[in-house]
């Protein structure tokens, strides 16, 4: 599948800001099965510098300077991307049970970016809370195998959590969530991401973009898409790294864009950053993800 996405952000502030230091992390990271072309970055007003490079995750930063006052600041990112249009991984009678993925990645000596080492352990946003361990219960017991379990967990978060955009925003804890049953893609894939930890499974969160379907007959909303949050599980030297989807209860396919991968959300956050001003802000975002034969 080939796609168009169009993400664009607009800031509003109170007041005057200014020697603002931002990071966009807005451009995908090579990832296997995916290709990107025509990247294009616009921000308005212009700033005073933008630097691009690669982050320490698969994960692609672009740094803004803004010296001059503003009151608003429009940030708007364009893509063409290829998505390989094979079936999703589906579990396997003879997938290693999660006790030797488990010990494999312990063995692992790679420290690349997407090592599995790097994502063993908690994060500041990922703590291994005792609590999602005893929910978790035997559903990760060391010999069942692996992408079947973790096929499960997604499943029981996408039928036993709510999703409520009214319940949680970007800064809530994953214990607050956790407790709360509620919340949003990036609070489930936190609670799965500790869940595979406390098993001893490297479990990274990852950022990108969702395709979403009308219903029949009606046209596609211009702006009506949003970044979505799932996770990557190691599974093992043979069968690599596989999402999962714990919002939707799947593992990834063609319809999932990937743009950045890391420990938690931290790591990936679409735009964060520090600036000098007081008052309040808000922020408006609006995603298109197109497919290519739908395109004018």
């Amino acid at each position: 599948m080939i796609y168009h996405v169009r993400h664009q952000t607009i800031l509003r502030y109170a007041a005057p800001m200014r020697l603002a230091r931002f990071n966009l992390r807005l451009r995908p990271a090579p990832w296997a099965g995916q290709w990107t072309s025509d990247y294009a970055l616009t921000v308005d007003p212009a700033p005073s510098t933008i630097e691009s490079r690669p982050g320490a995750w698969p994960v692609h930063v672009a740094r803004l300077v803004i010296e001059s006052p503003i009151r608003q600041l429009t940030i708007e990112s364009r893509f063409r991307v290829g998505v390989a249009d094979s079936a999703p991984p589906e579990p396997q009678p003879d997938d290693p049970a999660i006790g030797a993925v488990a010990n494999a990645a312990l063995a692992d000596r790679d420290m690349s970016a997407s090592a599995p080492a790097l994502y063993l352990y908690a994060s500041t946003r990922a703590p291994l809370l005792a609590d999602i361990g005893d929910w978790v219960g035997d559903g990760l017991d060391p010999d069942r195998p692996v992408v079947a379990a973790a096929l499960a967990l997604a499943l029981r978060i996408r039928a036993e959590f709510a999703y409520d955009p009214g319940a949680t925003d970007a800064s809530t804890p994953v214990a607050d969530a956790f407790a709360a049953r509620h919340g949003v893609c990036q609070d489930f894939a936190h609670v799965m991401v500790v869940a595979l930890r406390l098993a001893g499974l490297p479990a990274a969160y990852v950022s990108g973009y969702l395709r979403t379907d009308p219903p029949p007959g009606r046209p596609r909303l211009i702006g009506a898409d949003a970044m979505h949050a799932w996770v990557m599980l190691w599974c093992g030297p043979t069968r690599g790294w596989i999402g999962f989807d714990p919002t939707n209860g799947c593992i990834t396919g063609n319809g999932h864009i990937f743009v950045a991968m890391g420990r938690d959300y931290a790591d990936v956050a679409p735009m964060d950053g520090l600036f000098v001003g007081g008052g309040g802000q808000s922020i408006q975002a609006m995603v298109d993800v197109v497919p290519e034969e739908e395109m004018a």
